[in-house]
């Protein structure tokens, strides 16, 4: 098995994990499917250059917005930001799971993970 694989793997199992800790926080499972792709709305970016696409996208699939939305969540107990925040990361670990990473400026397909 390759390192790459493995990255693969370990993205997939933590998106099954994150999808599981929703459950069972009895979060509606429509939420999820509805919103598990809203972040890709970040690619939009691209319409200007690669660069700023770059910059936008890699704001959006990054942990760092996410991480900060669930520390708010417990911070003012706001269920909504921990429901959001959790199928943010889902998301990230969905894309990274399939190979799309963190995107470089020069070229829509290089990514921190592959080349796609």
């Amino acid at each position: 098995m390759t390192n790459k694989q493995i990255v693969h793997i370990e993205y997939g199992i933590a998106f099954v994990f994150s999808f599981y800790i929703y459950t069972i926080l009895d979060f509606p499972t429509w939420m999820f499917l509805v919103f598990l792709l809203v972040p890709d709305i970040t690619m939009i970016g691209y319409a200007v250059n690669n660069k700023v696409g770059a910059t936008i996208y890699n704001i959006g699939h990054s942990f760092i917005l996410p991480l900060v939305l669930i520390f708010c969540s417990t911070f003012f107990a706001l269920d909504l930001l921990l429901l959001l925040s959790i199928i943010w990361i889902s998301h990230i670990f969905m894309d990274r799971c399939f190979g799309y990473g963190l995107k470089y400026p020069d070229e829509f397909k290089r990514t921190h993970i592959q080349e796609i």
